[in-house]
């Protein structure tokens, strides 16, 4: 093919010296067959892709192909129910929701009910009408050690760092989460001026880097917290031990996405790739742990201190609450991420096999907590693909007291699901710094969407409940969501994961 394109090309050229005696016009084809000419000299002697090199310029379009190909399939050729991470079903309910527009469904469910693994709660014939419960359920975080209890929303913004997420991205969510009154988590990457412009509660959370309270060597710097966590608008302080997509692993921020003014924010290098750590230096067991959450806590002025993680070794979890009844420390919450959970850029291994799913870790934290009688003096966060009424009331049934959604309201935003994300390219502005992608979102919009986005799943949560013959979270059970096992075999959440005894193990 090399040679082919060699004797074609001067053919090419030679046909045309020929004809241009004749009739000069003919030399303006060279306007078009020049740059093709020269892109296949440049494919020759390039020593990167082998398959341009044997194949000039006709191997360009395998690159070309390949591009094009998930959005082809996303647009054409995907159904309503087999898309990933996210099918076009569940993302097309949350853009008529943050738009406001028509969200019923015709002609029946698209999923099939008999396919081992379709899970859905009975209704009750004496259903309640929602219009009798309350449409804002909020749950109270803090323990007995905690002086400014927090009444968090019962769906809130996942954690999503600036920097990770777009100037415009973090005001519209920040917005939002002002408008909708609910929560916005800043991400590890801290507090930035676009997290405080709208004075939404801000849950801050603190990863293994530290960013935004670190000395020079990367270690925690308590004035530095203390200034910031004493900030009104911060609400809650979640220690970051694991992220569901990357457990074990720790954040990644590319270098193209370390701007200046982000490194500033972050007490970093600019224009360097920013690896968090996979395990803090603060403290390298389930005590020493404990005693920094009550450190957290007294810099803080007594704001409610969690932790989130993502389940691995389920020992290690036994051993933290063992911990906590030695040194009688207690986190207000904890929030449990699943396997399944989202991120902007990670290891193709750690996203697809390690850690476990939301409903397993979910259900095995609660169940750890109420056989060492902690439970009532803890509040579980859930989150992990959280984007219906249906979605929370399941984290509810195994244990929940309020949720997380990252994804949910980054399609609110209007993610397309480019899935862009790692390379600063993101096409609607949310996962890039790139200011030309930046300035199409428009900031007053996205804050009314995102506010419509959590009202309306919000609103859908209660009228679901209602269906089901409950009026509060605190009676939804794992009898209440069933999961077909088999072509002829159902089971209740409660058959497969039965509760342990309370206090069991105190």
């Amino acid at each position: 093919m090399r040679y082919k394109f060699i004797a074609t090309s001067i053919i090419s050229l030679t046909l045309v010296a020929i004809t241009a005696f004749y009739w000069q016009p003919i030399l303006w084809i060279l306007v078009l067959l020049l740059p093709i000419i020269g892109l296949g000299v440049h494919d020759l002697y390039q020593h990167k892709h082998t398959l341009k090199r044997n194949f000039p310029v006709l191997g360009m379009l395998r690159y070309i192909m390949e591009d094009l190909r998930p959005k082809i399939y996303q647009y054409f050729i995907e159904s309503e129910t087999d898309g990933r991470p996210i099918n076009r079903m569940f993302r097309s309910i949350v853009y008529q929701r943050a738009k406001g527009a028509l969200s019923t469904n015709p002609f029946g469910t698209k999923m099939n009910v008999y396919e081992t693994g379709y899970e859905w709660a009975n209704h009750s014939i004496m259903a309640l009408d929602h219009h009798d419960l309350d449409p804002h359920p909020r749950v109270m975080v803090g323990g007995p050690d905690c002086k400014q209890p927090y009444s968090s929303s019962i769906l809130n913004v996942s954690a999503m760092s600036f920097g990770a997420l777009s100037t415009n991205a973090t005001l519209a969510l920040n917005g939002g989460a002002k408008k909708g009154d609910f929560a916005h988590n800043t991400g590890e990457g801290s507090i930035s001026p676009y997290h405080l412009k709208h004075g939404g509660d801000l849950i801050w959370q603190i990863g293994t880097g530290y960013f935004g309270c670190r000395n020079a060597d990367g270690t925690f710097n308590d004035e530095m917290f203390q200034e910031k966590a004493l900030l009104d608008n911060v609400k809650m302080i979640e220690i970051k031990l694991s992220q569901g997509a990357k457990p074990g692993h720790g954040g990644i921020l590319p270098a193209e996405k370390n701007t200046p003014e982000i490194a500033k924010i972050r007490a970093v290098m600019p224009h360097t790739r920013v690896d968090s750590p996979p395990t803090h230096k603060s403290f390298s067991n389930p005590i020493e742990m404990m005693n920094f959450i009550k450190k957290l806590r007294d810099l803080s002025d007594g704001k409610p201190v969690g932790f989130k993680l993502c389940v691995g070794n389920k020992l290690e979890f036994t051993d933290l609450c063992i911990a906590m009844h030695q040194t009688g420390i207690k986190p207000d919450f904890i929030t449990v991420d699943g396997g399944e959970g989202g991120t902007g850029a990670a290891p193709l291994e750690f996203s697809n096999s390690i850690g476990m799913p939301l409903k397993d870790a979910l259900a095995f934290v609660y169940d750890m907590l109420r056989s060492y009688d902690l439970k009532k003096d803890i509040r579980i966060f859930a989150s992990g693909k959280i984007l219906t009424g249906f979605h929370m009331f399941r984290a509810f049934a195994l244990g929940a007291d309020a949720c997380y959604s990252a994804r949910g309201m980054m399609l609110s935003l209007g993610c397309i699901q480019a899935l862009e994300c790692h390379s600063n390219k993101c096409p609607t502005g949310i996962a890039t710094q790139k200011a030309e992608l930046v300035k199409g979102l428009n900031v007053e919009d996205k804050i009314n969407r995102v506010a419509k986005f959590h009202g309306a799943t919000v609103n859908s949560f209660v009228e679901f409940m209602g269906a089901t013959g409950v009026n509060s979270i605190a009676q939804i059970k794992r009898h209440h969501v069933y999961r077909r096992v088999s072509q002829s075999k159902i089971k209740t959440y409660a058959e497969i994961y039965p509760q342990v005894k309370r206090g069991e193990f105190a």
